[in-house]
């Protein structure tokens, strides 16, 4: 699967315009909520969002930005995680997962250097994601995909957990975003 398939499977999840009175993100289109397409240069309303910007937005803000496309030079299934994750909980968080989880992966501290958990990709980070894979191989793909979804998951309890008001959106949080 190439980056705009995968885009527009997002879109296609996120369906269109919605203004959830819970939603914090208030009013969004195409999963773009009303901040980011401001940050966008947007200023039209949200209804109106045209879908080549929602892709355009995609394209920058969750998928170079954050690096994810270098991830998918290492591993594209890990880079689609990481692309998914960041739409719903935010880029830098699907990055501190993943530095979290290699850390955690890295046997006595001795297979690739410790990484700093600060939600952003760099050499360092991709390196040890390179290693990682190295070492484990397939299974290491699959685990790691599912070591991601599992404190995605957890996240998104404990969001709930928090504000008893994001409850409304639980069910399809783990239904839509939890593999």
């Amino acid at each position: 699967m190439n980056f705009d398939t995968f885009v527009n499977n997002i879109i296609a999840v996120e369906k269109g315009y919605v203004d959830h009175p819970d939603d914090k993100g208030g009013p969004t289109n195409y999963g773009i909520t009303l901040a980011v397409a401001r940050a966008n240069g947007y200023q039209g309303d949200m209804r109106d969002l045209p879908v080549d910007l929602a892709r355009k937005i995609y394209g920058a803000r969750y998928i170079s930005e954050p690096k994810f496309d270098q991830v998918a030079g290492i591993n594209m299934e890990i880079a689609m995680e990481l692309i998914d994750t960041g739409v719903n909980m935010g880029p830098g968080k699907a990055a501190e997962f993943l530095q979290r989880w290699l850390n955690g992966f890295n046997d006595t501290g001795s297979r690739y250097a410790d990484l700093f958990v600060d939600g952003r990709l760099g050499p360092v980070s991709l390196a040890a994601l390179q290693a990682f894979l190295r070492w484990r191989g397939m299974e290491g793909i699959k685990v790691m995909l599912k070591a991601l979804n599992g404190v995605q998951a957890a996240r998104y309890l404990e969001i709930t957990e928090g504000n008893r008001s994001q409850r409304a959106f639980l069910y399809g949080w783990i239904n839509q975003r939890v593999a």
